[in-house]
Formats: structure tokens, sequence, C-alpha cells
């Protein structure tokens, strides 16, 4: 009897690319890196990636702006609040004012979408 084959199946986005996850992004960093440091570890990678999204979630939550040069620019900003209604009984629900992430894309980042990669 032959071996069980796993089948993986691309996770597909709405815009029909695919979706990259954590584990995805810890691989193709760590196989970038053993071409300068030989001996780091893919546990090393996934590390340096929870220290670099906690400083960066620390910082956000503090009101900071984070500008990363090739990427865009982070920042956050205050919405309204506003009367929202349940689709289902078309009550109306007050939503208090709230702090929302904001993103702008750098003009790098705007070209290598447009030209494809």
């Amino acid at each position: 009897m032959p071996p069980a084959q796993r089948i993986v199946v691309p996770n597909v986005n709405k815009g029909g690319g695919m979706t990259i996850t954590r584990i995805d992004f810890v691989s193709a960093v760590e196989g970038e890196m053993k071409k300068t440091y030989p001996h780091i570890s893919r546990k090393e990678v996934k590390r340096i990636l929870e220290l670099f999204l906690s400083q960066f979630g620390k910082n956000l939550a503090a009101g900071h702006r984070i500008e990363l040069r090739g990427l865009g620019v982070f920042s956050t900003k205050m919405r309204k609040p506003k009367i929202a209604r349940n689709p289902r009984t078309k009550e109306a629900i007050p939503l208090p004012p709230r702090r929302v992430v904001v993103f702008k894309p750098s003009k790098i980042l705007k070209m290598m979408i447009t030209q494809g990669g």
C-alpha cells in the first residue's frame, strides 16, 4: 500500500493572491538569512519576528507613528462616534469613538505592486 500523501490546498485570498502566514514568512526570511548567517535557526528567526511585532504593536498602542522606508507609514487615528444598525432587527447601536490603525504605502511599494513584483 503506498504511503498516504498530504494534499496541500493553497490559501487564496479574495484578490486572487496567496495568503502568506506567519510560518510562511518565517520560512522565507530564514532562507534569505541563511545566505549571510548560515547558523541561524528557524526558531531564532521566529523569535526575531515575534519581538518585531510586539514592539510594533506597543508603539502603535502608545500612539507613535512608525515609518518603514520602502514599505510605508503606520499610524493611528481616532474615529468619530456613530450610530450603527443591527441588520436583523434594525436596532440602532451607538458606537463610541475608537482608535484605528492606518497604513499609507510608500511610493516604492506602490510601484512594486503596479509592476507585479
